[in-house]
């Protein structure tokens, strides 16, 4: 046999990700003596917005004879330029890519003179063991890809198809590249995990089901508290619980308990992510408290995509039902656990109308925050197959190391429609998640005054016309440049409206609200000033007063994190409406405190990028009950000797 050098390459998003899909390969390749014997492996990970000439030095460096690529969207042009290098600069090494983001798209990345590119199909484990050993072996003629499954390559200007193996059902014939001692000695901070493979939904605009619906397979139970154990021994920070339900199986709350057991004998994990199972609220919410109690889980998604009933139907998630959602959100905020519903825009199907209705509905039933992502269009997906019948138009994000398709405009949506869309979503995370306006849009739509759907539709056209402030340029630029794409922008918005431009908020507001005509009722101005004051802080810092004049209420006094307020009584009855107040007296006027201290937050770190201070930001927007104030009632001192015995 032939001795090999094998370097494989990730470039996860974070730098320190532990690189599990690297360590499945080289953990289920070794198991063939032939290529253990013949192959030395080695595995690197270093972020992903690495330049290229340092990517390119340091594969070089390995002097390998295969190189083996792991492609994903995110970092799918920073990997092209690397492989271009390599291929010109190593003409006599092999190369073999893998990732939803190539597979069955060879022809798009490997020109036909690149006769040493190999692209693979599918599950990888099967096709990279095979390659390896058709390498390895001692031949004339040189290697045979045909004899490979599941992978395309080009020959004599011919690309040529093998066929795809079926995929590994008994998980545990890939041994576990922990146990194996494979990421031994690595300086890991995040690491993903499998429990499983597969999901029993086929929602068209994701990979995971389209690929694996046949069956979710799962690994030896043992095995994967060993897994964790290890991962906690190691002292990884964060985890992120790559299972496409978690919760859907019984055993997932046993495995819950044991990765809290293990952080409270090592200290590690100290974070948790999950993907929740979509039909299990009962489950889930038993994971999100154990998680929660355990000092890993803060904040828990509820996946919920849209609540139009035709988008649902077109993207085959139908059978996901609303209710589950409505439910589990409920259930969290009984147990007072954030919560965040995520939605997609704008899926086919959904149009602007039901989309702001969407959200509005949220709204009305008291979500936590309303987070929603781009659509993004996903090579592989039977979205991506169905385009053009869709409508589908997409603007492709400029970002130096990813190829990410936005989708802009479908058979339901104009792009002009679409940026409204845009424009209406800033209106409900300033307004909304950010709480600028939360009690008088509440005000407003339960008086029958204004709708949620139009207020914040009149507020998105309002911002539009403001371009003379920071946060309504903001706005603008980040619509017309699809910068919602960047996962840092919404936290960016919670930075200026509840941090940096503060004041500015505090008078876009008041002018916006005068502009509507609504400040002339008292009740919708007290809810305004409740607003102001109310506000949460994100960062732990002392609290200033508003930048406009109060009329109803009044601070009478305040400390670091706190306002001592005098409501009169219709503020305090109006307050109580909105909001829970125990004990309030029924006295008039009525003195508050409003407690802005919350929990886990971070001083401002003013030397920090905004990069930085919005990744944080996004953060405490997803567990906003953290951060939000308390009202409580000002006890008053007793006089000693008022009540003196005669």
């Amino acid at each position: 046999m032939r001795s090999l050098k094998v370097s494989l390459l990730e470039l996860p998003l974070y730098a320190n990700t532990l690189p599990l899909a690297a360590g499945y390969l080289q953990a289920y390749a070794e198991q063939d003596p032939d290529v253990a014997r013949s192959c030395h492996f080695t595995i690197h990970a270093p972020e992903v917005r690495t330049s290229v000439d340092d990517l390119v030095a340091l594969m070089l460096a390995a002097e390998a004879d295969v190189y083996a690529m792991s492609c994903y969207l995110w970092n799918m042009r920073r990997m092209k330029e690397v492989l271009d290098e390599l291929v010109r600069l190593r003409p006599d090494a092999y190369f073999i890519l893998g990732g939803p983001q190539v597979m069955n798209y060879t022809a798009e990345y490997v020109p036909p003179s690149w006769e040493n590119v190999v692209v693979c199909n599918g599950e990888g484990e099967q096709p990279f063991t095979a390659f390896l050993r058709e390498l390895a072996a001692p031949t004339a003629s040189g290697p045979d890809f045909r004899q490979v499954p599941g992978v395309s390559f080009w020959s004599d200007g011919e690309l040529v198809t093998t066929d795809k193996p079926t995929r590994i059902k008994e998980l545990d014939e890939i041994p576990s590249p922990f146990a194996a001692g494979i990421f031994d000695g690595g300086e890991y901070v995040f690491a993903v995990v499998e429990t499983n493979r597969g999901c029993p939904f086929r929602c068209s605009y994701c990979y995971w089901g389209a690929a694996t619906n046949d069956k979710v397979h799962r690994w030896e139970l043992d095995r994967v508290k060993a897994d964790l154990t290890w991962i906690s021994e190691q002292g990884i920070e964060s985890i992120f619980i790559a299972d496409a339900n978690w919760g859907a199986l019984p055993r997932d709350v046993e495995l819950t308990r044991h990765l809290v057991e293990c952080k409270e004998r090592y200290g590690y994990p100290m974070m948790v992510t999950i993907q929740a199972a979509k039909n299990r609220p009962d489950r889930v919410t038993e994971i999100t408290e154990i998680l929660v109690d355990g000092g890993m889980l803060t904040s828990q998604p509820v996946s919920l995509q849209t609540l139009s009933p035709q988008a649902l139907d077109l993207v085959q998630r139908a059978n996901i039902k609303e209710s589950t959602y409505v439910e589990l959100q409920l259930q969290l905020k009984e147990k007072k656990i954030s919560s965040y519903t995520e939605l997609i825009w704008p899926l086919p199907g959904e149009t602007l109308q039901s989309f702001q209705e969407g959200i509005a509905k949220l709204c009305a039933t008291g979500a936590d925050a309303v987070v929603a992502y781009p659509q993004l269009l996903l090579r592989n997906t039977p979205m991506y197959e169905r385009r053009e019948s869709l409508g589908i138009v997409t603007v492709r994000v400029d970002d130096p190391v990813a190829e990410a398709d936005v989708v802009v405009a479908t058979n339901w949506v104009t792009q002009e429609e679409f940026q409204a869309g845009a424009w209406f979503y800033y209106a409900v995370i300033s307004l909304y998640n950010a709480r600028a306006g939360f009690y008088v849009a509440r005000q407003l739509d339960r008086s029958g005054v204004c709708s949620y759907v139009d207020f914040l539709s009149r507020a998105a056209d309002y911002y539009k016309t403001r371009t003379d402030t920071d946060i309504c340029r903001f706005f603008a630029d980040s619509v017309s440049s699809l910068g919602n794409y960047d996962i840092n922008n919404i936290g960016k918005v919670l930075h200026y409206v509840l941090q940096s431009h503060r004041g500015e908020m505090d008078r876009l507001l008041e002018d916006f609200l005068a502009e509507q005509g609504w400040l002339a009722d008292p009740r919708v101005r007290m809810a305004f000033e409740l607003d102001l004051l109310a506000r949460p802080y994100v960062y732990r810092e002392a609290v200033v007063e508003p930048t406009v004049p109060l009329r109803h209420l009044r601070v009478v006094s305040r400390e670091r994190y706190q306002f001592e307020v005098e409501l009169p009584a219709a503020a305090a009855e109006l307050l109580t409406s909105l909001e829970t107040v125990d004990g309030l007296p029924a006295v008039d006027p009525v003195r508050l405190r409003l407690d802005h201290g919350g929990r886990h937050k971070m001083p401002y770190p003013r030397r920090r990028s905004l990069d930085h201070n919005a990744a944080y930001c996004q953060v405490m927007m997803n567990r906003m009950r953290d951060i939000l104030p308390v009202w409580a009632p000002v006890v008053p001192d007793v006089v000693a000797g008022a009540l003196d015995a005669p």
